[in-house]
């Protein structure tokens, strides 16, 4: 199926990732506008123009490590299934994100779920093919069709490691990685055949790992539509330095717009470093540097024409009015203050975004 096919491509999408939505209003949180008045979150974000949120989806999440539980990881299918429904009856249309893992996937791991340890790359690459159909037959089933599908997060180094590990800067194991992508993203044209599919890595600041990744899948005939980067100015270099990463996509992949599917910033940092972040031309991790960031990012992305989507991570995450209220725990990066549930000005923002 042609790009130009897909209703989601002529379109620009503004939301986040709202994977705690269910957990956090179960828990009692308290979301307010910036005047300190009590609102429905999804209202905000409507009017704030948010039309698509990302979900994501863990394999088997209850055999994650304890600690990976308290951060979050609670996501199985009938989870994603519920939360879904919600966001498409609060008018939203869904991104769905497999992590093909029971836990984070992410550069660092790219954990093989446990039910599939030990196969080899041919049952792996028909096991990640059944998966993704089943748990898309679920959801439309249950009338939540995606409207994007990531097949992987942030897989610039591969996925199910070891047996589907690459390296964008060596040419070792691409078959059997890209064979698992084709698998997954073989389900998604068969069961959401208007979905687009998105492949989504983290080297933003990398031209050079990036333009090979994408190359290899275009050499390797992987099927699909949207190029999906994540960009957190401490791990992947300035706002500029991103800017020419996007100019050369549409250069070199001129048929494949691009999503920022994750963005974040600090708007209270608490000293810890969190995986070698790098704050030398950041702006200071305050409420002020947080709102900076944002219109800083904003405007650098609406120079670009081939940029089509922007999606904050966790920007629900809010620990006010709940028993974890007085906690130290928390990244501190979301859209509401923990200390008294208003949005922060980084989430207006947001909404200049291909205004």
């Amino acid at each position: 199926m042609m790009a130009a096919m897909l209703p989601v491509m002529g379109q620009t999408w503004l939301g986040g990732d709202i994977s705690m939505m269910t957990s956090n209003a179960r828990n009692g949180v308290i979301y307010k506008d910036s005047c300190g008045v009590t609102v429905d979150p999804y209202d905000l974000f409507r009017q704030q123009g948010w039309n698509m949120m990302r979900v994501r989806l863990f394999v088997d999440p209850q055999n994650a490590p304890g600690r990976h539980h308290d951060e979050g990881v609670c996501q199985n299918l009938d989870y994603v299934i519920d939360l879904c429904k919600t966001i498409k009856a609060r008018g939203f249309e869904v991104m769905l994100d497999f992590h093909y893992s029971d836990t984070w996937a992410d550069p660092a791991k790219q954990f093989t779920p446990k039910r599939w340890e030990g196969l080899d790359a041919k049952v792996l690459t028909d096991s990640v093919y059944h998966y993704t159909r089943n748990c898309l037959l679920a959801l439309k089933a249950a009338g939540v069709v995606p409207a994007t599908i990531q097949v992987g997060n942030e897989i610039t180094f591969g996925m199910d490691w070891p047996v589907g590990r690459v390296d964008p800067m060596n040419a070792e194991n691409w078959d059997v990685f890209t064979g698992l992508l084709k698998a997954g993203c073989k389900a998604c044209r068969e069961v959401c055949p208007s979905a687009g599919i998105i492949i989504h890595t983290e080297k933003a600041g990398v031209w050079e790992m990036t333009r090979n990744y994408y190359d290899r899948l275009k050499e390797a005939g992987v099927d699909y539509d949207i190029i999906g980067l994540s960009y957190y100015p401490m791990w992947h270099g300035t706002i500029p330095n991103l800017g020419r990463t996007l100019d050369l996509l549409a250069e070199r992949f001129p048929d494949k717009p691009v999503m920022i599917v994750e963005a974040a910033y600090y708007y209270l940092h608490d000293g810890v470093n969190r995986g070698e972040e790098d704050f030398t031309n950041c702006p200071p991790g305050t409420i002020e540097g947080q709102r900076e960031f944002t219109a800083q990012l904003v405007k650098e992305l609406n120079r670009h024409d081939n940029v089509t989507g922007l999606f904050w991570w966790y920007p629900e995450e809010n620990r006010y009015g709940t028993r974890f209220e007085n906690s130290n725990w928390g990244l501190n990066r979301g859209l509401f203050n923990s200390a008294n549930g208003q949005a922060l000005p980084a989430f207006y923002e947001m909404s200049r975004f291909k205004r």
